[in-house]
């Protein structure tokens, strides 16, 4: 099946602001063959995401982040969650630009080579988001500090971890976000190419 086998109904702008939540009514093809009955569905409407696991294969180390995520609040003991510096494609700008653009605000590195890792929905019952994912080779030995742009509220710890203690946090559920422990456990698998290229 495909884009042929939905029938928009109606789509009703619910809210506009940063974010849009729209409802829309539709039906689609069911696997029997007939369209199926009308659903009502809303979608949170977002930009698409960019996220970059900085990398330095000659320490075999990761740099992270750290800050406040208002959708942990309500359900993390501690909403301070360790990431990945991403940001949102919200102008006209290729995915490698806005991960070594945000590389610089949120922890003032300068990433050299990007390594595509995947792409991906990560709610795709609710939300359009499509996140970029990268791996950023960079040099770990003078990160750390706190950065971040101002005018964004945005109040950002640096971490630089050996990989093994990066991948015992996803482990033991300190590191606890999507892109976080997929760009984690792809580097854990795919180490050793990245090393022999990179070094």
């Amino acid at each position: 099946m495909d884009k042929n086998d939905i029938e928009i109904l109606a789509r009703e702008a619910c809210f506009r602001g940063f974010y849009r939540l729209d409802r829309i009514k539709l039906r689609h093809r069911q696997y029997a063959g007939d369209m199926g009955p009308q659903l009502t569905r809303e979608l949170f409407v977002r930009h698409d995401a960019v996220c970059v696991l900085p990398y330095d294969p000659q320490r075999d180390e990761v740099v992270l982040i750290e800050q406040f995520r208002v959708g942990a609040m309500d359900k993390a003991a501690n909403p301070w969650l360790l990431e990945l510096v991403a940001g949102l494609i919200d102008k006209d700008e290729e995915p490698e630009e806005v991960a070594r653009r945000e590389a610089v605000e949120e922890a003032d590195l300068i990433l050299g080579p990007l390594w595509p890792i995947t792409q991906y929905f990560p709610s795709p019952g609710g939300s359009d988001e499509f996140v970029h994912l990268f791996l950023g080779r960079c040099d770990s030995s003078g990160a750390g500090g706190v950065h971040g742009l101002p005018e964004e509220g945005e109040d950002i710890r640096v971490h630089v971890l050996p990989l093994e203690d990066a991948l015992a946090a996803v482990r033991d559920g300190r590191i606890n976000n999507a892109a976080s422990i997929i760009a984690l456990q792809w580097l854990a698998l795919n180490r050793d190419e990245v090393r022999g290229m990179w070094s």
